[in-house]
């Protein structure tokens, strides 16, 4: 969905409804329309600071903005996931003011934000504060976990999920979240840094190097594109990209395996930890809701969700290590899929 498309799943009489998902790669708003609908906002969590040359004046640029005209020094404040120091909780207050204020967030709203599933009781109170601390919210302002407000989309209209039995799996850049729901309880909750989108971005900079005999070397914002773009599982394309050599001239390259390994590494990876980690754990602790929650799709949600084929993948190979008909389901844009069922859930609220 683009930054201004529309969607009625709210009446305007939710219209003080707002969901809220803090990312550490994208932030995404589902804000009211001013015309009884809801329309989605997505950018690019960052920001970097420049100088006004006729006033010397500090000024800040957020967004895709900041990340294309200061390459050299935009900040991406929550790479881990969460604000972790003062610093970056003073870089998220900026720049979540200034998403707001772009976007006619009002301020007289009720504000559900997601939060992720990440033992750092630090982090989580940091990202609190900057949600909180926020012009926004002056109804009321809550947290509910990104792996359910992720899965409520997956599971159609409006909060069916929130009375089912089911096990959401969020496939985010930071972290792999794993969770059993029980109408609405966490069972079991689960994450891991070790699978993740940020880890594929980091293996696409290696394998693009590998691949080019060292003769090209990209950052990991260029990776992150390369495989928004182009990454499909069963469809890819090679492609080619230019860099301008150190000494002059420029260089064509073409991308192959730089793109398709690590995203196949990725979905085995996935596999594993939630066949031989999480389910495990889960059976373990709650036998019953674990039986009842397999009979169900499990919902597939978070940005790795979006590559074209790779939920289709993870369910035929998750079916093939746990041997059992495993069905996988997921929103129709799992990357705003938090901040949809977040506002689902503020909409309920009010």
């Amino acid at each position: 969905m683009s930054d201004d498309e529309s969607t009625d799943i709210n009446e305007s009489d939710e219209s003080a409804a707002v969901g809220v998902k803090l990312g550490s790669t994208r932030t995404v708003l589902d804000i009211p329309d001013g015309r009884g609908g809801r329309e989605r906002h997505s950018v690019l969590t960052c920001l970097a600071t420049y100088e006004d040359a006729i006033t010397g004046e500090e000024k800040v640029l957020f967004g895709e903005e900041a990340a294309v005209e200061y390459p050299d020094r935009v900040r991406f404040m929550l790479r881990s996931g969460l604000p972790e120091d003062d610093d970056s909780v003073a870089d998220a207050e900026r720049f979540f003011e200034a998403v707001v204020d772009a976007h006619d967030v009002p301020e007289d709203s009720a504000v559900v934000y997601a939060v992720p599933t990440i033992d750092n009781e630090a982090g989580v109170e940091n990202l609190k504060s900057v949600i909180e601390g926020s012009s926004i919210g002056q109804v009321e302002t809550r947290s509910y976990p990104e792996s359910l407000c992720g899965a409520i989309p997956a599971y159609g209209d409006g909060l069916d999920a929130i009375d089912e039995v089911f096990v959401s799996v969020n496939l985010g850049s930071t972290t792999m979240e794993a969770c059993a729901y029980r109408r609405g309880e966490q069972l079991s909750p689960f994450s891991t840094g070790s699978v993740t989108g940020n880890e594929v971005d980091r293996r696409i900079v290696a394998a693009v190097e590998e691949e080019t005999q060292g003769r090209v070397h990209i950052d990991r914002t260029t990776a992150r594109e390369y495989k928004e773009q182009h990454g499909d599982v069963y469809d890819f394309e090679p492609f080619t990209d230019v860099v301008q050599q150190p000494g002059g001239g420029s260089h064509e390259f073409t991308v192959d395996r730089g793109v398709q390994e690590p995203i196949d590494r990725y979905i085995d990876e996935a596999v594993d930890t939630v066949a031989n980690e999480f389910l495990p754990e889960l059976a373990n602790d709650h036998m019953k809701p674990y039986q009842l929650a397999l009979g169900r799709p499990i919902a597939a949600t978070g940005g790795m969700a979006c590559i074209p084929g790779l939920t289709e993948e993870f369910e035929k190979r998750l079916s093939e290590e746990l041997d059992r008909d495993i069905e996988i389901v997921s929103p129709e844009e799992p990357a705003v899929a938090a901040a949809d069922g977040a506002a689902r859930i503020a909409a309920r609220l009010v």
